[in-house]
């Protein structure tokens, strides 16, 4: 075959073009030597000399498919409604693959005379150009086209008809009647005639078919509300209408174009859910309450489809979780209160959590309900003029798990349980507060050597360091270096005391604690007279200390010291580990049978409160006998010579352990003093930065910086005052609400 341009007969060419197009259309029997001798007549027609005749092909051609079109409508027509649908999509079917078989046959057409001539895909899209109607389309084009304008918009009304009826079956449960395959090749005639188009290729679908599909399906949701409400109860009514949504959601999937999923469903929680929210939302609060699972589970998919719907139950939630977790931490009494508060905290909230994870697939809005809840419960004031109690009751039961006294749980339980209590540490408002009764438990526990194990201790506080910061866990690293630094220096003590062959008669051994870091205070000093048997140890210790640090300053610290004392007066021995005054105490009857309270008293010139607390102990183990319960100062003291004990090494305890009133209104009122200078300090870094600030500017500032505690509005405004009296900040000349700071 020669590809030069040559002389053609149009009419003879396009007579046996003609036949082939026929077949091609028809999808009859065409063999490959003939398509292709009309392949090469497309070519030959499009490349004639002297002059193309594509245009005049284009024509025929086009003339040809409209006139086959009408004639297979006639044929479709034939059946009436009946077989409509049947068979508009037999010859759709046929049809579509043919004009494709033809599309491919014109190929030397549609590429190379009418591309040339067409819009680009960029100017169609983003350009304000639109298809000149006189424009030539590709063939495949031209036979969607031709398809549309003499099939689809003759039928359109009665295939919309039935095409609708045919669903509206499906839905009532009649589907046996209704050829899926029919109704949905149907329905996709309307798209895939339009697909070729770069833009608005959805537009016939959306207009002739999907439009009249949803008013109806509207109407049928209206109707089928309406009848579930009538007939059924809330539980019942949201189980139709999920399993109606389940349902048309598979229909969808069987019959339409994918772009009308979401809109069909919006049309149908339209009309179930959206217009009847009220009736929705006043069921909610009892199935919270009455915590109906399967119902919540329901009623979340269905609020969250509306907008705004699912708030009313969000607040239902947090109520619920709230009113239970005040009943849960609210009256509670004995010894173990901190253990029952923090155990009851963790169970309700422990509870919700599943709960929001099994009902609301842990919607963050419902886990900061959860969370907002718990604060709540957590930061409670019974009294609003007392301070919130979590924080010293959190401490306290970190404290008993880190004790030894922790018996009957294992290591991991132990782990687990402080681990888990960090959930309630990160709910708490004042965590300055709960790090000032932390400090002085954990202070105890070391120079008490109570600690259950101090890797255990270590890990608690990383985990109070991720959640809060270096900063908060500063003091409480320097703590546990001191113990560590206190251990060297007794090993160099020792040696020291090796090196001068000097014997102190006892063991002895100290530890040395920065005051800026351990809360220990001055207002416990007590005076006391060192027994004899250890004024040489302290001296020599003093000795040994200033030899190795200039300029620092000891303070011995006798009310948290403690020994071993052997009893050899008894029948058995025992060793006994006491406070350092009840030591001294026992040490004096070395020398005497019996002393008065008076006597002993001035002997160790210990105070009245010292005093009472430690002998009180030594008369309630029996370890001395008391002429009077009531102790007094005439009230003469001896050694219990018939004292027994099963056991030979024990401990002797006193209330000197356990918080006093005392301490906690010093840990309030220290926590205060810190509070002012902590708001102080932070005032006047932000003055620092911005030199000029509105009141209410740099109290927002503050309150956003305060981190540990919620500061009230009254003590940063007598924050402010303080540094204005100590002059690092002023009133502008200009207003009185408007400070500068002073440089």
């Amino acid at each position: 075959m020669s590809l030069k341009p040559k002389k053609v007969d149009f009419n003879q060419t396009w007579d046996v073009l003609q036949e082939t197009v026929k077949g091609v259309i028809t999808l009859g029997n065409v063999p490959r030597s003939i398509w292709n001798d009309r392949f090469s007549d497309v070519y030959s027609l499009c490349v004639a000399y002297p002059e193309p005749l594509a245009d005049r092909l284009y024509q025929e051609t086009k003339q040809y498919l409209d006139n086959h079109v009408k004639s297979l409508l006639e044929k479709v027509k034939e059946n009436g409604d009946t077989g409509l649908l049947r068979c508009y999509n037999q010859a759709w079917n046929e049809y579509s693959q043919g004009i494709n078989y033809l599309h491919r046959l014109y190929l030397y057409l549609n590429q190379q005379h009418i591309k040339k001539q067409k819009l680009t895909e960029a100017e169609i899209i983003y350009g304000n150009a639109t298809a000149d109607s006189q424009e030539q389309m590709e063939i495949g084009e031209l036979g969607l086209e031709i398809w549309k304008r003499n099939m689809i918009e003759p039928l359109q009304g009665s295939l919309v008809k039935l095409l609708l009826d045919g669903i509206h079956q499906d839905r009532l449960g009649q589907g046996q009647h209704v050829n899926n395959d029919v109704i949905r090749g149907v329905i996709q005639s309307f798209v895939s005639v339009q697909e070729y188009k770069k833009k608005g290729n959805l537009e016939l679908y959306e207009k002739i078919f999907e439009e009249p599909f949803l008013t109806a399906s509207g109407d049928h949701y209206k109707r089928e509300a309406a009848k579930y409400l009538q007939e059924s109860n809330v539980s019942q009514y949201m189980e139709k209408v999920m399993q109606c949504l389940e349902d048309e959601t598979r229909r969808s999937h069987r019959f339409l174009h994918y772009s009308s999923y979401s809109k069909v469903r919006s049309r149908c929680e339209l009309h179930m859910v959206a217009d009847h929210l009220s009736f929705l939302h006043g069921e909610c609060e009892s199935m919270v309450q009455q915590e109906r699972h399967s119902d919540l589970r329901n009623m979340y998919p269905l609020l969250r489809s509306v907008s705004g719907g699912v708030q009313v139950l969000i607040t239902h939630v947090m109520n619920h979780i709230k009113q239970q977790g005040l009943e849960a931490v609210t009256g509670l009494r004995g010894d173990n209160v901190h253990s029952q508060f923090v155990e009851s905290m963790l169970s309700v909230h422990k509870k919700y959590k599943a709960l929001i994870q099994d009902v609301f697939l842990n919607d963050q809005s419902f886990l900061g309900a959860l969370d907002k809840a718990c604060s709540s419960v957590i930061n409670f004031r019974p009294n609003p003029k007392q301070p919130c109690r979590s924080p010293e009751l959190l401490a306290k039961y970190c404290d008993m798990l880190l004790k030894k006294s922790s018996k009957g749980m294992s290591e991991n339980e132990i782990d687990e349980r402080l681990a888990q209590s960090i959930t309630i540490f990160k709910y708490i408002d004042d965590k300055d507060v709960f790090q000032k009764f932390y400090s002085r438990m954990l202070a105890k526990r070391l120079i008490h050597q109570q600690s259950q194990s101090m890797d255990a201790e270590e890990a608690m506080i990383n985990r109070l360091k991720q959640a809060c910061g270096y900063e908060f866990t500063n003091k409480l690293h320097r703590m546990f270096t001191d113990i560590s630094v206190s251990t060297d220096l007794n090993n160099k003590f020792s040696a020291f005391l090796k090196k001068d062959s000097y014997d102190l008669g006892i063991n002895f051994s100290i530890y040395v604690l920065q005051a800026g870091a351990w809360p220990l205070g001055q207002t416990t000093l007590t005076s006391f007279a060192v027994p004899q048997e250890l004024e040489k140890s302290v001296h020599k210790f003093e000795i040994f200390y200033h030899s190795h640090f200039s300029g620092r300053k000891l303070t011995w610290l006798h009310h948290l010291c403690q020994g071993e004392l052997k009893l050899g007066f008894l029948k058995k021995t025992y060793i006994v580990t006491m406070q350092t005054f009840q030591m001294a105490v026992l040490l004096l009857f070395e020398n005497y049978d019996s002393l008065s309270c008076a006597e002993v008293q001035q002997n160790l010139q210990l105070n009245a409160e010292q005093f009472n607390k430690h002998i009180s102990s030594l008369v309630e183990c029996k370890l001395l006998c008391a002429t009077s319960e009531n102790l007094s100062g005439e009230t003469m003291l001896s050694l219990n010579f018939e004292y027994s004990n099963k056991r030979t090494r024990l401990r002797i305890t006193t209330a000197l352990q356990k918080e006093s009133p005392q301490e906690l209104e010093q840990t309030v009122t220290a926590v205060d003093e810190d509070r002012k200078l902590y708001l102080q300090a932070a005032i006047v870094r932000i003055m620092k930065s911005r030199k000029v600030l509105r009141h209410n500017a740099l109290i927002q500032e503050v309150l956003s910086q305060s981190k540990a505690f919620a500061p009230a509005i009254s003590m940063i405004k007598k924050c402010i005052e303080a540094l204005i009296d100590k002059q690092y900040i002023e009133r502008t000349p200009n207003s009185s609400d408007e400070y500068s700071y002073v440089a």
